[in-house]
């Protein structure tokens, strides 16, 4: 039973942060594999500043084109919009009823509002949570506190965000060390960002 990390995210534009989560917890934790799920549109998120599905999954796919337990996955690209983590979780396990066990990756800022997400108690029924540290305003709820579902993995805090070097590239700093050398050579290239 191959146990796939699922860490989703618009990746607009991945960066080292992202690297460095997704490695950590596929080698310090359990899981086999990290897929990262390049999501098409958040329903939290507006989409003004979103490059687009193909630019960034193809960023994806560089980043990770060196690290063979981290897989890119477009699966949400063929779903209903906008996108639900429930849905793609369903969806998944649909797809490949044998041989993988999905769980869910996601940053402590997130598990504060998981209260918000749409049927959160399924997403609980059916599949465990991995959560590392983020620097973030609010609490988390009582009731994920000692969630036997919900595993705390302490990877390295991650101060850097795809937000910050979006506004800083453009301001013309050079934000090249953030980004997996592949992604920078992409971006540059594709002049984007700008």
């Amino acid at each position: 039973m191959k146990r796939i990390g699922l860490y989703f995210g618009t990746f607009n534009p991945i960066h080292i942060g992202h690297m460095v989560i997704a490695n950590h917890m596929v080698e310090f934790s359990n899981l086999d594999e990290v897929w990262f799920v390049v999501t098409p549109q958040s329903p939290f998120k507006v989409k003004k500043s979103l490059l687009d599905n193909h630019h960034r999954y193809q960023m994806v796919l560089e980043a990770t084109e060196d690290y063979p337990k981290l897989k890119p996955s477009k699966i949400e690209f063929e779903l209903p919009q906008p996108n639900y983590t429930v849905n793609t979780l369903v969806h998944l396990s649909e797809k490949y009823p044998v041989g993988h066990q999905f769980f869910l990756i996601m940053g402590e800022d997130n598990l504060k509002s998981f209260h918000k997400w749409k049927n959160y108690e399924e997403i609980l029924d059916g599949y465990s949570i991995y959560v590392y540290p983020r620097v973030s305003e609010g609490s988390i709820e009582h009731q994920f506190k000692d969630h036997p579902k919900i595993h705390r993995v302490s990877a390295p805090i991650m101060q850097i965000s795809s937000t910050f070097i979006r506004r800083e590239h453009k301001k013309g700093k050079n934000i090249k060390p953030m980004l997996p050398a592949a992604v920078w050579k992409y971006m540059d290239e594709m002049n984007f960002y700008r």
